[in-house]
């Protein structure tokens, strides 16, 4: 019988390089395949529907919700819905495919409550709010508003760090992908 898949999740704020640990993890550690969420927000340039997200219309989405059929789902902007779909989930984990979530605080929390120490939950910290500030507006995407939201935001979201099975700072970057890697070696091998 074929052993069943694990899940690495990473949630952290905007800005806390939680994606960038997440490729560094595919380009060092075999076996793992990307959880594709569901959304309702548009395509950006060079995304492509069923790789990066399923982008979903609004109504598609609300029925998927009222089916039962996510893991999780947030409105994370008004208007803008991410959800996990279970049945993507559960084919890959049947088959024995490690699955990597990069997804936000609430949906993180969510998914590791679904499925316990069949998963590891990772919160990615940045090293303090005003480093933060810098990288987010160093994407040079920021307004002034949408800035202060975003911090406002982190600072929120980082008050649920505690509630991940590990945390790590993002303050050094080659530290950071070393220990993420360890952690996810060292789950995985159990």
């Amino acid at each position: 019988m074929k052993k069943m898949g694990k899940l690495i999740i990473f949630s952290a704020p905007s800005g806390a390089g939680k994606t960038t640990l997440v490729r560094a993890l595919f380009e060092r550690v075999d076996g793992l395949d990307f959880s594709v969420s569901a959304t309702t927000r548009k395509p950006r340039n060079g995304e492509v529907h069923g790789r990066e997200y399923f982008f979903l219309d609004e109504e598609v989405f609300k029925a998927h919700i009222q089916n039962g059929d996510f893991v999780e789902y947030e409105e994370v902007y008004p208007g803008t819905f991410y959800g996990t779909l279970k049945r993507e989930v559960e084919s890959r984990l049947s088959i024995g495919r490690h699955l990597v979530f990069d997804i936000d605080v609430m949906g993180g929390l969510k998914v590791k409550d679904f499925f316990g120490e069949q998963a590891l939950s990772m919160f990615i910290m940045p090293p303090n709010l005003d480093t933060l500030r810098e990288r987010l507006q160093g994407r040079g995407t920021e307004t002034d508003a949408s800035l202060q939201k975003r911090v406002d935001k982190a600072r929120w979201e980082m008050s649920y760090a505690e509630r991940f099975d590990t945390i790590v700072i993002n303050d050094h970057l080659e530290t950071a992908i070393m220990e993420v890697c360890s952690k996810v070696k060292e789950f995985l091998s159990k």
